[in-house]
């Protein structure tokens, strides 16, 4: 192949993966100055997405990554006082929950604060428990270096803006399915949608 030929395809396959890895990459604003904040994360596409961690539940049982075993779950990070995002994910799942029809009892909504400074296990209950959401949701919190290390192991970013009680928190968007055995399968985009959500659970369902 004459070396023109050669590099033009080189400068192809380059922008092909450019590409790709800026499509998995979502720009996260809560409220407050979305401008002075955003945050990204990088490639959900990797097979060390998730891991060990250490956590309490809306109820304050301790639980660690066990939790995911048996069950297909969709986890996802915010926080109680978000103004947008986490309640509509939390609608747009139970919806997508619903989609699924008879498997849907497989599936379960993991909902990881970041803001543990706020969310005690108190919180996170009477917020989960509010008229709207679905049941059953499992919320965890935790001392602020067992979050951060949940969100490592995730690769889930978020960063406190502003001061006092008017404070709030940017925070990564994916939502991150995770299989029985407990390993990453796929990433969901919080604008998916409930039936496009539960096209690609179905699907990894059918792979495994």
């Amino acid at each position: 192949m004459p070396r023109r030929s050669i590099l033009l395809l080189a400068g192809v396959c380059i922008a092909l993966a450019v590409a790709l890895a800026v499509g998995t990459i979502v720009v996260v604003t809560g409220r407050g100055d979305a401008g002075s904040a955003s945050r990204q994360i990088g490639s959900t596409g990797q097979p060390d997405v998730g891991g060990p961690f250490q956590l309490v539940n809306q109820d304050g049982q301790p639980v660690d990554q066990t939790l995911l075993n048996g069950k297909w779950s969709l986890v996802f990070f915010g926080f109680t006082y978000c103004p947008d995002y986490c309640p509509t994910t939390l609608q747009m799942l139970e919806a997508t929950k619903q989609a699924l029809g008879d498997r849907a009892d497989e599936v379960q909504i993991v909902f990881i604060s970041v803001d543990p400074e706020r969310d005690t296990p108190q919180a996170m209950k009477d917020y989960l428990s509010s008229d709207g959401f679905p049941e059953g949701v499992i919320g965890l919190t935790g001392t602020p270096a067992q979050v951060r290390a949940a969100a490592d192991a995730y690769r889930a970013v978020y960063q406190k803006v502003g001061e006092g009680e008017a404070y709030t928190m940017n925070h990564s968007l994916t939502i991150y399915l995770m299989g029985p055995d407990g390993q990453f399968r796929s990433a969901l985009g919080h604008d998916l949608g409930p039936a496009n959500s539960a096209r690609v659970i179905e699907q990894a369902m059918a792979r495994g």
